[in-house]
């Protein structure tokens, strides 16, 4: 079985929907979020707050690009469609999974918006990254799954029907 890439704003379920996924599946779990603070030694928000988006981004495309594996689902950051290679790198690794979320439904699940290591440009609102992502999450995503008011094994069980 090929990797499977989960993509989407941040509280789409990509780490908690990905871990009972891989279960599911019977394959392999991993976060680039987990790949990034082991890399570089720093919580995400701590990398954001010292070095800035930029800089953050740079680490999280550096742990994308480092990643070999088979059989696994792989869950990333929100951001992670901002760099074009690491996009590349996830796409030859597997099929990429978009796990769309309405606006409104996604900040109802984000309550740790300023702790959770979101990367946010000075100045911009929620609305302004979501306006921003979503045509990149289309553009990149081989399969979209519509999660509107799914509880996480409803996704689950839409994720696994759509890629068996």
């Amino acid at each position: 079985m090929e990797n499977i890439v989960l993509i989407g704003m941040p509280g789409c379920g990509k780490s908690t929907v990905g871990v009972i996924l891989a279960k599911t599946l019977g394959v392999d779990f991993l976060d680039t979020d987990l790949v990034i603070q082991k890399r570089e030694g720093a919580l995400l928000q701590e990398i954001l707050n010292a070095r800035g988006m930029e800089a953050f981004l740079d680490a999280e495309e550096a742990a994308v690009l480092s990643l070999s594996c088979t059989e696994t689902v792989i869950a990333t950051g929100g951001s992670v469609v901002y760099r074009p290679a690491g996009m590349a790198r996830l796409k030859s690794l597997g099929r990429v999974v978009y796990l769309r979320l309405p606006y409104e439904e996604m900040m109802a699940r984000l309550s740790n918006i300023k702790t959770r290591g979101i990367a946010i440009a000075p100045g911009k609102t929620m609305a302004d990254v979501y306006a921003e992502r979503v045509p990149l999450y289309e553009r990149y995503a081989d399969i979209v799954l519509d999660c509107a008011g799914l509880t996480v094994e409803e996704t689950v069980t839409l994720a696994a029907g759509r890629l068996l």
